[in-house]
């Protein structure tokens, strides 16, 4: 070894050291004062505040840095996040290892309702934006959901909708749809395959806070990368980051 220090820790003892100075300095600072006080060269600088600035943890007034909204939040008792807070890191986080679109959906009424979501960096993806809604029966998030309703709420559900087909796999059959629910209630796992968009496969598992489904985690996979294996390694990770919603969200004893 050399002795000189990875140009990656160095990126991440800069960013620190930035936002120390800016917190430092709350009625904000300008690049230059920044570069001049922390050594940093300028083209580097520039990129890391943008960077900072992209990720909310500080904010522009002018050509003034001033702390974010990010850094506020980090500070704040997990009470008091939203909910699209506290799972968009797992989200992220499922993006990165699977480089597949990886989305967070809540039920409002009989619809999927996106809150959080990730796309792939790939050529061939799915994308959702935040705030789409979707019908529950052909979507993986959605018969995570569904399959985690108590009985009496899932006939209710029955009763009082339709299963319209969006392509020629869509499930519009009660009696095959609520069959593959009880597959879902045993297994944990929503699945889809070309049910809603064509070409693309879906994993969903809901999110349970003390019995009650608080929403649903899903990866969207398009069909040429969805083999057995890419099936195995997602469960896998969705499995992970339910395990780690919910530990975070279980009351203190």
């Amino acid at each position: 070894m050399n002795g000189s220090t990875p140009s990656t820790v160095k990126s991440a003892m800069r960013t620190i050291d930035i936002l120390e100075y800016v917190v430092a300095r709350p009625a904000g600072v300008v690049a230059q004062e920044i570069a001049a006080g922390l050594a940093i060269p300028v083209s580097s600088l520039s990129y890391l505040l943008a960077t900072l600035v992209e990720r909310d943890y500080l904010a522009r007034d002018g050509r003034r840095y001033l702390p974010g909204g990010a850094l506020e939040r980090l500070a704040s008792p997990r009470v008091g996040l939203s909910l699209a807070d506290k799972v968009r890191p797992l989200v992220k986080s499922l993006r990165l290892q699977l480089n597949e679109t990886a989305s967070f959906f809540i039920r409002d009424g009989w619809q999927l309702e996106a809150i959080v979501t990730e796309t792939a960096e790939q050529s061939l993806r799915y994308s959702i934006s935040v705030g789409t809604r979707s019908p529950l029966h052909c979507l993986a998030a959605g018969k995570a959901l569904l399959a985690a309703l108590p009985d009496t709420e899932l006939d209710r559900y029955f009763n009082d909708t339709t299963l319209p087909a969006f392509t020629p796999g869509s499930i519009t059959d009660t009696a095959r749809l609520r069959a593959e629910l009880a597959e879902v209630r045993a297994t944990g796992v929503g699945r889809t395959r070309e049910e809603y968009t064509p070409g693309i496969c879906g994993l969903g598992m809901a999110a349970l806070v003390q019995g009650v489904a608080i929403g649903a985690f899903a990866v969207a996979i398009p069909v040429p990368r969805f083999t057995a294996e890419v099936e195995r390694r997602t469960i896998a990770k969705l499995e992970q980051a339910v395990s780690l919603f919910t530990a975070a969200e279980m009351p203190a004893v």
